[in-house]
């Protein structure tokens, strides 16, 4: 059981670039310090108040965050440098929340950047063994239709074909949660894309597997976020609390057993997002019926569908 941090933390500072498409035209800490500073500038802060910093990539050598950084100042605070995948900036955000949480620092940088390959997802190391072999393997021998499309489609489609099956969804409430989420772009300035796209046009898209269109499916991007977070007493000492937001919760857990059934929807983490998302109302002393908004991840439809009930 994850207990609940003695400690408050709360958010100060929040900044993004714009989200382009992933052609070179602008590097990692082009992108990275735009992010930074203007979280700093929100929080009113210098760098030189930042205690520890945690900065997520997966795309870049080793210690980028550093080559980050070092443009805001040399300041020989630890930083951390996070990879783990589509988890990467939360992750990053909950080592910042936990070292403030813990006593450790009063004031903690989250930075998240990405300058991406071009294409599909795929693996850097062909001369070693993929992470999510076994996930493949099991998808070998359970899906009979396999196509050429890259593995990251298959996993998620698959899941929307057995989301499907098992509970009578089709197609279209599938396509409604790309148009619904195509809409929303329209209003987000830091968008790379910002069409508004009907039902049909987003069902009549280029299939890329199974019930999966082309714009159901989430382009690589290049761009920055950053959060800074901060103690109760740094917060009252720097005169925030009018703009500091409380987090009250936040769980990370990793796979459970039943990743390994011959279950798609299980292939996509559905059970480590129940419990993550069970210990979280926990801590936070509510229930799954006193939230109001959700901004989920929607790497494919299918993974927006499947994960509602793991919520």
């Amino acid at each position: 059981m994850v207990k609940k941090p003695t400690n408050k933390v709360y958010v100060i500072g929040v900044g993004m670039s714009k989200f382009i498409k992933p052609r070179g035209q602008v590097d990692y800490p082009e992108f990275g310090l735009e992010a930074a500073v203007k979280a700093l500038n929100d929080a009113k802060l210098s760098y030189d108040e930042i205690e520890f910093a945690a900065c997520g990539f997966c795309y870049g050598d080793s210690t980028s965050g550093q080559r980050v950084l070092y443009q805001l100042g040399m300041t020989q605070i630890p930083v951390i440098n996070v990879n783990n995948n589509c988890s990467t900036g939360s992750t990053a955000l909950l080592q910042a929340r936990n070292a403030v949480a813990s006593g450790m620092v009063d004031c903690a940088m989250a930075l998240g950047f990405e300058r991406m390959q071009r294409g599909s997802l795929k693996s850097n190391w062909s001369d070693r063994t993929p992470p999510m072999d076994h996930v493949h393997n099991l998808m070998n021998e359970q899906i009979q239709y396999k196509g050429n499309a890259p593995r990251a489609p298959q996993i998620f489609g698959n899941a929307g074909v057995e989301y499907m099956r098992r509970y009578g969804a089709t197609e279209d409430h599938l396509a409604k949660i790309a148009e619904k989420n195509h809409r929303h772009s329209s209003k987000n300035p830091y968008s790379q894309f910002r069409d508004i796209y009907t039902l049909d046009q987003i069902k009549q898209s280029p299939t890329i597997y199974g019930p999966l269109t082309k714009l159901q499916c989430c382009p690589t991007s290049d761009g920055a976020g950053c959060s800074i977070v901060a103690s109760e007493e740094f917060v009252l000492k720097h005169g925030l609390l009018d703009q500091a937001v409380e987090i009250c919760a936040q769980v990370m857990a990793t796979d459970s057993p039943k990743m390994l059934s011959t279950d798609p929807i299980e292939w996509c983490g559905a059970d480590m997002t129940r419990r993550a998302a069970n210990t979280a109302y926990e801590q936070a002393g509510i229930t799954a019926n006193d939230v109001q908004v959700v901004e989920l991840h929607d790497c494919f439809s299918a993974n927006e569908l499947v994960t509602y009930d793991a919520l």
